[in-house]
């Protein structure tokens, strides 16, 4: 019995540490300014200044690590991921409350490790003026290249994952032994066990399911956590569309395009006829001429040079609408100085793009004719309930608070991280839009008191109910 209950916790704490190791394979590794600039500028600029050196609602970030240093690291984790749970039992919590009260730090408990280095990595390079790319080359750190990558460290935890799991078979072999010399000794009937019985035996089958049941059970509920949240998730399109262009040097407001955005729960992708409100007179492109324009008139079946949509479209073969395509943009190259040959040529290469563009391979779909179909950025979970009018019509919330400067963006990405964490932060933080807002009517009379009165310096989207759980999922 004794060697029985030393094997079962040799194989447990065994289990344990493989799981452990398993879960937490990546390590923290040295915090990247660049990612903590985009996890800073999502969190915590709204709060602390981003020069780190001067105090705004927040104090002053700069130098926050050597504050904190007489702490565990844990310690300053804790304080940024929930600092009301420490005002009142962790020195320098009650320090900073003291200071700083009643203004109450957000929690931010979807921040992993890594997120928080990031983040002490940018507050620390903007602080001493490192982030510039010369300077930080100056200094011996990061050339201007970039930053360099961290280091992964998963090689290493799987090495000594095997390492763990060999010097559990090789114990529980040794304990097998020292049992079957036990039982020789008081003179009881005995065998040895092989390794294969040892291995197929009832306590390390029952281990192994434990570990598999902790490591998908910790795997399902983390990939959970992070559908939809891919930030910087910037997915190559059928057609080289340039917010940059569009909505940046032309000043196309986001509404013309997304008109459903401020009427709808949906934020529509624009239908080429949208698209030939402008391009039935602007045929060729200022940067791709014609490759890429091409590609919305063979979807839609606009004929160019004839400038109107072709009858019968949808039935047309390939060789008809391909012979359509390849004239105009031959004609077009021919006008740009090239010889009819090297015309010819381009209208081929041209045309294998287009078609790579509207049809795919991966469902058979090999007609021209049709819808383009964009790869989707932004994929909320189906539990998550959002409604761009509420946001946009209501709510007067511009564009870019969610998905960044897309006037900037040649290439659209997803800018915000989209979590839980991010919503209810930007909850807290946003005032609701009195004037001139029919909408808000009941709720200013319930806090128009306050206001003029002064108790009340503004009135939040929480204080109106923005925090309440069917808000968002139904």
């Amino acid at each position: 019995m004794i060697f029985k209950s030393l094997t079962s916790r040799v194989l447990l704490i065994a289990s344990l540490l493989l799981s452990t190791m398993a879960m937490y394979g990546q390590g923290v590794a040295k915090g990247d300014d660049k990612a903590g600039k985009t996890v800073f500028q999502n969190n915590c600029a709204s709060c602390h200044n981003k020069n780190m050196k001067s105090d705004l609602t927040g104090p002053a970030l700069g130098g926050v690590e050597e504050r904190w240093a007489a702490y565990p690291r844990t310690d300053l984790y804790k304080w940024i991921r929930n600092s009301q749970s420490m005002i009142n039992t962790h020195p320098r919590g009650k320090e900073l409350w003291a200071k700083w009260q009643p203004t109450v730090m957000n929690s931010f408990n979807g921040l992993s490790d890594q997120d928080i280095e990031n983040i002490l990595a940018y507050i620390q390079c903007m602080y001493d003026g490192s982030c510039d790319p010369a300077a930080a080359a100056a200094a011996g750190g990061v050339a201007a290249g970039g930053p360099a990558k961290p280091k992964n460290n998963t090689m290493l935890f799987i090495l000594l994952a095997g390492i763990l799991g060999i010097f559990a078979v090789v114990l529980a072999r040794i304990l097998s032994n020292l049992k079957y010399m036990l039982a020789v000794k008081e003179g009881q009937a005995a065998e040895r066990q092989s390794l294969k019985q040892i291995l197929l035996s009832k306590s390390v089958i029952a281990f192994a399911l434990f570990a598999a049941v902790v490591l998908g059970g910790y795997t399902t509920v983390n990939q959970a956590i992070s559908l939809g949240r891919q930030q910087g998730y910037q997915p190559d399109q059928p057609i080289k569309f340039s917010h940059a262009t569009h909505s940046g040097l032309h000043k196309i407001d986001c509404n013309y395009c997304h008109d459903s955005a401020r009427k709808s729960k949906h934020s529509a992708i624009p239908a080429a006829n949208t698209c030939m409100n402008c391009h039935r007179a602007i045929k060729v492109g200022s940067k791709y001429g014609t490759a890429e324009l091409t590609k919305i008139f063979a979807s839609i079946g606009y004929d160019p040079r004839a400038d109107k949509y072709i009858e019968n479209y949808e039935n047309l073969s390939e060789d008809d609408i391909k012979s359509t395509y390849t004239a105009w943009i031959e004609d077009n190259a021919i006008q740009g100085g090239k010889s009819p040959d090297a015309a010819v040529k381009e209208g081929g290469l041209q045309w294998d793009a287009i078609k790579e563009a509207l049809t795919d391979a991966k469902t058979g779909d090999k007609k021209i004719q049709g819808p383009i179909e964009w790869v989707r950025i932004h994929n909320l979970p189906d539990h998550v309930y959002f409604n761009h009018a509420q946001h946009v019509s209501v709510g007067q919330v511009a564009c870019q608070t969610c998905h960044g400067k897309v006037e900037n963006m040649d290439l659209l990405q997803q800018h915000a991280p989209l979590s839980m964490g991010w919503c209810i932060n930007c909850h807290r933080q946003t005032e609701v839009k009195f004037a001139d807002n029919g909408y808000y009517n009941s709720y200013y009379a319930k806090f128009h008191k306050e206001l003029q009165e002064g108790t009340r310096k503004k009135v939040t989207v929480e204080d109106i109910g923005g925090l309440e759980c069917q808000k968002c999922h139904y």
